[in-house]
């Protein structure tokens, strides 16, 4: 195994097991203040009011930015308060009600420890999200409301080609862009490419629609009005979208459909670099399973796009379909990703990240380049 290959999965393993919740990120904030603290000298970064983070070269060139997005939470528990032995918590995202009671969760206490429980009640109509009560069964620290909860499951390990692991979505994006922004800062011509990591994407894409009402309105915000978006997401794996497949250029969600000249500029760097290099695998999919933060940018006018790996097991479900239809018992499982997807996806960030401006125009300016070139053949 070689060097890289030992850092990548390094980097998966360790950010993809922290605790995570919409509006409870600190931990994976703190793992990227250290991050950070290792590539002082040439970066800059700063924090919005609602902790969206912006990562940026000190230097970054006149080019309007191209910034790769990806979102620090996940679903999982907030405690809101304790008795004794019995527990109450929300459920901060999308699972469906029947993966919830008798199902074991973890909870990370703000002391540094971690307690073992069992859901014994749901309430599935409680706004704005579910709740839960839960029974303490073992462990030490000393709860408190606004700890983070999580399904419990064993340690995230790399089998196979998959990663299977608490948090692919969307933990293994924000590792991917990492990665990739690691080499890219280091090229010439790649000054304008940053980062932009976004809280609170699984309540309702808040921390993003913070960044683009504050960029669109003028309010001196987090990114330029001019900025590119390429949104990075796990998404769940269909039929037709298979894991180990390839990275997919996501064109459109459950929602809308993405800005096309920038999601076709993709496809194309994508389609030039699978013909240069037949092992370079990539799909493109509208990946319908759920919504994306790419919708939120682009209803406020951003030029956005999605790229994002295959998932299985979505939000912990395992065999979901079949659950809803009564077929299966609901089980919560690990998610998983294969290897050889997430290596494509930090690859294929970093090729867009040196090409992207080369593309020539807009699928209109080249649909008129055809035109004009083949016209005979109506005339002649």
């Amino acid at each position: 195994m070689t060097k890289t290959r030992d850092h990548s999965e390094s980097l998966l393993l360790e950010l993809t097991a922290l605790p995570t919740a919409a509006g409870k990120e600190h931990r994976v904030q703190d793992f990227l203040d250290r991050w950070l603290a290792r590539r002082s000298r040439s970066l800059n970064w700063r924090r919005d009011r609602a902790g969206n983070l912006l990562i940026r070269r000190k230097a970054p060139g006149r080019t309007p930015p191209l910034l790769i997005t990806a979102h620090l939470d996940h679903p999982a528990f907030v405690v809101r308060g304790s008795e004794g032995r019995e527990l109450e918590l929300e459920f901060r995202g999308g699972v469906h009600d029947a993966y919830f009671v008798d199902s074991r969760i973890e909870v990370f206490t703000s002391d540094g420890g971690r307690r073992l429980g069992r859901i014994t009640e749901l309430d599935a109509a409680a706004k704005p999200f579910k709740r839960v009560r839960a029974r303490l069964t073992g462990g030490s620290g000393a709860i408190e409301a606004g700890d983070v909860g999580r399904w419990l499951f064993p340690p995230a390990s790399i089998s196979k080609d998959r990663l299977r692991t608490n948090a692919c979505d969307d933990l293994a994006a924000v590792a991917a862009a990492l990665e990739a922004f690691d080499t890219i800062r280091g090229k010439r011509g790649c000054e304008h490419v940053g980062l932009l990591f976004t809280v609170a994407e699984e309540v309702g894409f808040l921390g993003a629609i913070e960044v683009a009402r504050n960029a669109t309105r003028g309010r001196g915000g987090l990114v330029p009005r001019s900025s590119r978006l390429v949104c990075l997401e796990n998404s769940r794996s269909f039929a037709e979208s298979p894991i180990g497949g390839g990275p997919i250029v996501r064109v459109g969600d459950r929602m809308s459909v993405f800005s096309p000249d920038l999601t076709n500029s993709i496809s194309s760097i994508c389609q030039d670099e699978s013909k240069r290099d037949p092992g370079f695998r990539w799909q493109r999919r509208l990946m319908p399973g759920g919504a994306c933060e790419a919708t939120a940018f682009s209803s406020f006018g951003f030029e956005s796009t999605c790229l994002c790996l295959p998932l299985g097991n979505y939000h912990n479900m395992q065999r979901v379909d079949e659950v809803l239809a009564g077929k299966v018992p609901a089980r919560v499982g690990r998610e998983e990703i294969s290897m050889s997807d997430y290596r494509g996806l930090v690859r294929m960030l970093e090729l867009v990240a040196r090409r992207l401006d080369r593309e020539t125009g807009s699928t209109r300016s080249r649909l008129e380049r055809l035109h004009e070139e083949r016209r005979f053949v109506m005339e002649g």
